[in-house]
């Protein structure tokens, strides 16, 4: 036991000893190697400052470079700034030489001018009193003042001049009259572009009332669908724009715009917007309005008392229900004409219902004449012939009652004198009494004024004014002057639609008695 303590102890001992001893070397050693980490650290460091030393010496160089090239471009823009300054400096020295130059010649052409200007004075003064003197030696001789002598010289020269006048103004109109209808066509066209917009927009525009904006999204429809199928199916176009509450239908035809109208508000009330649904109530809307056509054509006939009548006649006059002209319905103002035109008939003599005929169907040519080229006169004459009209006096009426074509019957002035009655009486075309009364006083005041005329008579409903002149003041020649100077102040002064016609008439009478 004790000898095994004891080796136990020895062990122990033993083991402590080698413990210290490997510490001791591992001491060394980490102090051998710190030494060692120093050393290199110190001399990485002396590395880097070289390094950076050298980095900051080189971009001081580029620095310096940098800035001396700078200086050098200065340099030359302050060298370039300098002989500019110079070159202005010489320019502003020449111009300065030239201003004085001209100065001086300025200078000098003042002072001749002023010495002409005295002896123009001087040489004034002496024509004055010269032109003095005669005049006063002219008044002597002819013993008539300055203002006596002028009127006298006047007086004579109109005398004179007036026949001259009017000899040129004959041959101008007689000029004129050769150009007459190509002037005219010009002067048409011009008026119609100048007046359009106006008369467009009472006669062939309507508006469609909506209960909100919301609705023209669905009257447009997806990607425009529904507008188009409605513009398709009915012929109109319609206008959707920012006006609150209402769009816009646009159409010359009025059967087809009534048609746009009605269907519109058909479809509004109905709520189903699409294509299939609106060509279902536009073919409905436009059967419905054709029978409102052919009832409306039937309806005026009967109420005439005219019979033997081709139904396409019947229709065309039915669409004169919705034709307008100067705000007067032209179906109204056909069946006015026709009773018009029966009474001037019958006073004359001839058949009274025969002229109703002819003022019934005198402006069914307007029931197409959107659709054709030519006048309605015309195209009404063509129209009837086709269908079933055989009666030359019919034909003739429907196609001269403008002129457009010689009258070859009775009937023909009767209704053109009818047509004129009917369009210019008070209140046909939205003129009051008061109104019809004093353009027809005006037109006859106009008139009156002129130097020779006797009498003057407004006639034809105010469309004409006739002019009697005394043949003992006024010559053949005169007459035309007052015939164009009465036209020119009728178109100057006074408002009235279509035109008015000036004729002027002279008329010498040589009376003797035979005993």
């Amino acid at each position: 036991m004790v000898a095994a303590g004891a080796g136990l102890v020895i062990g122990l001992v033993v083991g402590i000893l080698g413990v210290r001893i490997l510490a001791g070397r591992t001491i060394a050693g980490a102090k051998a190697e710190r030494a060692d980490l120093i050393r290199r650290a110190e001399d990485d460091a002396k590395n880097a400052a070289e390094k950076l030393k050298l980095d900051a010496e080189r971009r001081a160089l580029e620095r310096k470079e940098a800035t001396d090239k700078e200086l050098e471009v200065a340099r030359a823009e302050i060298r370039e700034t300098e002989r500019r300054v110079a070159k202005r400096e010489d320019l502003l020295d020449r111009r300065e030489e030239t201003l004085a130059s001209k100065e001086q010649g300025l200078e000098e052409r003042v002072g001749r001018l002023a010495e002409k200007t005295e002896r123009l004075e001087t040489r004034e003064s002496q024509v004055e009193q010269l032109l003095a003197r005669q005049q006063q030696e002219l008044e002597r001789v002819s013993q008539l003042d300055a203002p006596a002598a002028k009127e006298l010289l006047l007086e004579r020269v109109a005398e004179k001049t007036r026949a001259d006048m009017g000899r040129v103004t004959r041959q101008i109109v007689e000029d004129a009259e050769e150009n007459a209808r190509k002037e005219a066509t010009e002067i048409l066209i011009n008026t119609v572009q100048r007046y359009a917009n106006e008369m467009t927009s009472e006669s062939t525009v309507r508006t469609v009332a909506i209960p909100s904006d919301d609705m023209k999204g669905r009257i447009i429809g997806r990607e425009g669908r529904n507008i188009r199928a409605i513009e398709k199916a009915t012929g109109a176009d319609i206008i959707v724009d920012d006006t609150p509450g209402v769009i816009v239908v646009s159409c010359f035809d009025k059967v087809r715009q009534a048609t746009a109208v009605e269907s519109l508000e058909r479809l509004i009330a109905d709520g189903r917007m699409h294509p299939t649904r609106i060509e279902e109530v536009v073919e409905k809307v436009r059967k419905e309005i054709a029978e409102k056509v052919v009832k409306a054509g039937k309806d005026a006939a009967v109420e005439l008392g005219l019979k033997s009548m081709h139904p396409k006649v019947i229709e065309a006059m039915g669409r004169l229900s919705y034709r307008t002209s100067y705000g007067q319905n032209v179906l109204k103002h056909s069946v006015e004409v026709a009773y018009l035109s029966q009474l001037i008939a019958d006073q004359l003599g001839l058949d009274g219902k025969l002229a109703k005929r002819c003022g019934f169907l005198h402006d069914i040519g307007k029931a197409m004449d959107h659709e054709m080229e030519g006048g309605h006169p015309k195209i009404g004459m063509d129209f009837a012939r086709q269908y079933g009209e055989k009666e030359e006096a019919v034909l003739n009426a429907i196609g001269g009652h403008h002129a457009d074509i010689p009258a070859t019957t009775w009937y023909t002035p009767i209704i053109m004198a009818a047509d004129a009655v009917s369009a210019a009486r008070p209140g046909a075309r939205r003129e009051s009494m008061e109104r019809y009364v004093q353009r027809l006083n005006e037109l006859q005041d106009i008139a009156l004024a002129q130097p020779g005329v006797t009498e003057a008579y407004a006639v034809q409903a105010g469309r004409e004014v006739r002019v009697m002149i005394d043949a003992d003041r006024v010559s053949d020649d005169e007459a035309y002057l007052i015939a164009h100077e009465i036209a020119k102040r009728v178109s100057d002064e006074m408002t009235f639609p279509g035109e008015i016609r000036v004729t002027v008439l002279r008329e010498t009478r040589a009376i003797e008695i035979a005993n």
